[in-house]
């Protein structure tokens, strides 16, 4: 079971950029496909990135080419470069394995906003 401690949100303006990075404890991390999630006021988690064990990438239309997954298994580190932010974006932003079976972390906070 891992530890995430999820880093790098902040306030950005329509247009501008970020990378999220997603610290796991535990050396499981390294035998599980992994997911970016995130949760705005009022709505449910989704999931918005994934990555496989092997490297494949898959993201919903919502962010397809302006999001990009990555991950560094010697790290135990997972990233989501964020290009191209609009305001519906802004969100809670949350990491975990895709059957989102390990404690959630704290999130890191983006906000798109002029």
């Amino acid at each position: 079971q891992g530890q995430l401690v999820e880093s790098g949100g902040g306030l950005v303006q329509p247009g501008g950029s970020l990378r999220l990075s997603c610290a796991a404890s535990g050396s499981i991390f390294s035998r599980n496909a992994m997911g970016w999630y995130r949760q705005a006021p009022g709505k449910q988690r989704e999931l918005v990135a994934i990555i496989s064990l092997g490297g494949s990438t898959n993201y919903p239309d919502s962010v397809k080419g302006r999001f990009t997954i990555s991950r560094d298994n010697a790290k135990n580190t997972v990233y989501l470069q964020m290009n191209s932010l609009k305001p519906e974006d802004t969100a809670v932003y949350y990491c975990n394995n895709v059957l989102r079976t390990w404690p959630w972390g704290q999130g890191t906070q983006v906000t798109v906003s002029s």
